[in-house]
């Protein structure tokens, strides 16, 4: 598939933190890119730990190091997650949590894999019926 330019910066990006993995247990490298207005990239990679509980994801990576650069989601744009599967790679269900929380509803998700096949949702899309702030009552 023929990528627009854009989305074959985001690629390489994605790609840039699927060879950062950090996956010795698993083997499963996964790579994230978070494109922001300014036209930044944030690069997240799934680091993973012999106490399987304490890994983190690729996509929970980039969002967490883009908060902690002070962006919020209304800086974010997109995100691709990429990973060595047949199909795009799915984002596990903590990552789609985190997702919808801290990018807006109507943000591409681009799930793609090393064969550039790409998927594109709404994060509203990715978690219907998510958990979020409107939940919690004082």
């Amino acid at each position: 598939m023929k990528l627009s330019k854009e989305m074959e910066e985001l690629y390489e990006k994605a790609y840039e933190g699927y060879l950062n993995s950090y996956s010795p247990y698993s083997k499963f490298k996964v790579g994230a890119a978070i494109l922001l207005k300014n036209g930044q990239y944030i690069i997240g990679t799934n680091v993973e730990n012999a106490s399987y509980g304490l890994s983190n994801c690729a996509e929970r990576s980039a969002l967490f190091q883009a908060y902690s650069l002070g962006y919020r989601k209304f800086d974010i744009l997109k995100i691709m997650i990429i990973g060595n599967t047949e199909q795009p790679v799915s984002p596990c269900g903590a990552c789609r949590q985190v997702i919808s929380e801290l990018m807006r509803p109507e943000c591409d998700v681009i799930l793609t894999n090393l064969y550039k096949d790409i998927k594109i949702l709404k994060v509203k899309e990715l978690l219907p019926y998510s958990f979020n702030e409107d939940n919690l009552h004082e």
